[in-house]
């Protein structure tokens, strides 16, 4: 048998796999609560801080590229490859579970909250970023805007935002897209309320509550559209945090050799946006349902990062913050354009992605989730060879 009807064999039972796990999941909520299966909480509040409506706003939290420590975590290289069914596009009806019906196997050292475990903390405000005004922000010709945070002149970054992005995409079994997360752990609240958890500090190694999960809705979008896609799932901030980048390229340097044939690579976190005792919960409403917004960081060197080709990076990213909003209006916050690594240098199809942040819920970043797959599916489409 051949690799190539191997991989259309795995195609199809993860097809019936996808079918019948909505009744499986029905009768173990049934029988188990969701929440009630998950334990303590962990640590104490720490996340971000504030940002008022200012410019300051489309920042992300500071994260530096820091080289790794003594600490750094050991732990193999887990990959999730796939292969989708021919034929499906970027508007085929694919069901996930609610993460919040789903249990790990193992919810490892670092596990989710509880509801016993909550301890009140401040307000959730609950809003939707429209639209800035101000010298450093830039309209997309197709949708979205650009916060521009370096010396590049403006009508420089618009040129180049109309450049389609500098690699093409073919009709192959081979992986072409690859998704990691840097801060695997990253976390979010359980549901909508009022008030943030003060017992939780937004970290779990539990993958149905943190970014394995954001990466899964993305990647069952693009399997099911035909794309291949290798997710590497490892966690590279627990138990340091300190040297998470370090770890994280190690993690993808020998994808990236073993398969040349990727060019895409997502490096998908959370945001956290919080100050005064409040903390921040930026959503909108597409299609009925509430999805988290999320803003794209495409890297510039200032002749220090050796990333020669953070344009390149640009042009994706203008390409797919064009294609989000002309999708989903309102989804998307600018793109933060500014002097940051983030293991740029790597392909030309490099971004990191900001899925909502902290107090946003695990519905809403799941949501969120399958509509950047969509819209990435259909903008890969646009530039297939």
């Amino acid at each position: 048998m051949t690799r190539y009807k191997k991989r259309r064999i795995a195609s199809a039972v993860r097809l019936v796999l996808l079918l019948t796990l909505p009744v499986t999941a029905a009768v173990s909520a049934r029988a188990i609560p969701a929440v009630k299966n998950a334990v303590s909480g962990i640590g104490g509040l720490h996340i971000g801080s504030a940002e008022k409506r200012t410019d300051e706003e489309v920042s992300s939290a500071v994260r530096t590229h820091k080289t790794a420590d003594a600490s750094i975590l050991e732990s193999s290289i887990t990959l999730s490859e796939g292969y989708g069914l021919a034929g499906n596009d970027a508007d085929a009806d694919v069901k996930l579970i609610s993460p919040l019906e789903m249990t790990a196997d193992d919810p490892g050292p670092k596990p989710y909250t509880t509801i016993d475990s909550y301890s009140e903390g401040g307000d959730i405000i609950r809003t939707t970023y429209g639209e800035y005004s101000g010298t450093p922000f830039i309209d997309l010709a197709g949708g979205g805007q650009v916060n521009n945070k370096t010396d590049v002149p403006n009508e420089t970054l618009l040129s180049e935002s109309r450049c389609l992005p500098n690699f093409r995409v073919t009709d192959t079994d081979e992986p072409q897209v690859l998704i990691y997360h840097t801060h695997t752990t990253e976390s979010f609240e359980p549901f909508v309320r009022e008030k943030f958890d003060a017992g939780f500090n937004y970290r779990t190694t539990d993958e149905t509550k943190n970014m394995v999960m954001v990466g899964n809705a993305i990647q069952a979008e693009l399997e099911a559209a035909g794309y291949s896609v290798i997710h590497a799932t490892d966690i590279h901030d627990y138990p340091s945090y300190n040297g998470s980048y370090a770890r994280s390229r190690e993690t993808i340097l020998p994808i990236l050799e073993q398969y040349p044939s990727i060019k895409v690579a997502l490096d998908i976190h959370r945001d956290a946006i919080s100050g005064d005792g409040t903390a921040v919960q930026p959503y909108v409403s597409i299609d009925g349902k509430e999805a988290a917004q999320i803003m794209i960081i495409s890297g510039c060197d200032d002749g220090t990062l050796d990333m020669p080709n953070y344009m390149k990076n640009f042009h994706f990213a203008g390409s797919l913050q064009q294609q989000l909003e002309s999708d989903y209006p309102g989804l998307t916050r600018p793109v933060l354009f500014d002097y940051r690594h983030y293991n740029q240098d790597l392909t030309t199809g490099s971004l990191l992605i900001e899925v909502g942040s902290h107090c946003n819920t695990l519905d809403q970043v799941q949501y969120s989730g399958q509509l950047i797959g969509k819209s990435l599916t259909r903008l890969l489409d646009s530039i297939k060879e």
